[in-house]
């Protein structure tokens, strides 16, 4: 009896996948061109939609069932696409912040940024935590690992570092 139960089973997860099969087939091109239209970029589109279908899968039992699945589908894929594309945003703004200014005289961020990556990985931490996101010093203490005063030892080093580096007068050493 057992045996039939199983086989039972096979077929009713046949059904579904073959219920499946077919829903995506009619709706998954559809629902990639309204991820495009959103993130306009085809291969970005289609990972969402994938993964808005992949969801479905998981879900398919619950939500064909639903009046109108298609709907949920799409919901799926345009949230992702709406947290994607603000993502991009965020990136590119933040990546706009921290690129060097063309316009300043001579290129002077171009060489602060060469010059910060020469410096050993802690002391780029530090430098980063302290100028370009204005932490006090126990903070980046923190955020390192190391004790405040280690933490005032990487800044000082690295901006001797960068003194040397850029050809400016060194003020800690005075």
């Amino acid at each position: 009896m057992s045996e039939r139960t199983g086989a039972g089973d096979t077929s009713a997860a046949t059904t579904r996948d073959e219920g499946f099969t077919w829903f995506f087939r009619a709706e998954f091109r559809s629902v990639v061109r309204t991820a495009y239209v959103i993130l306009r970029d085809a291969a970005r589109a289609e990972d969402v939609a994938q993964d808005a279908f992949t969801q479905l899968y998981v879900h398919w039992r619950k939500i064909s069932g639903y009046e109108r699945p298609e709907m949920w589908v799409r919901r799926v894929a345009i949230r992702s696409a709406l947290k994607m594309r603000q993502r991009d945003r965020t990136r590119q703004m933040l990546e706009r912040k921290t690129e060097p200014n063309d316009e300043s005289p001579h290129g002077r961020n171009v060489d602060l940024m060469q010059a910060i990556g020469m410096l050993s990985p802690q002391q780029r931490a530090a430098v980063a935590l302290f100028y370009f996101e204005d932490r006090p010093t126990p903070e980046i203490a923190a955020i390192l690992g190391c004790s405040e005063s280690t933490a005032k030892v990487h800044l000082f080093k690295a901006r001797k570092h960068l003194a040397a580096v850029l050809g400016e007068e060194d003020l800690d050493g005075a």
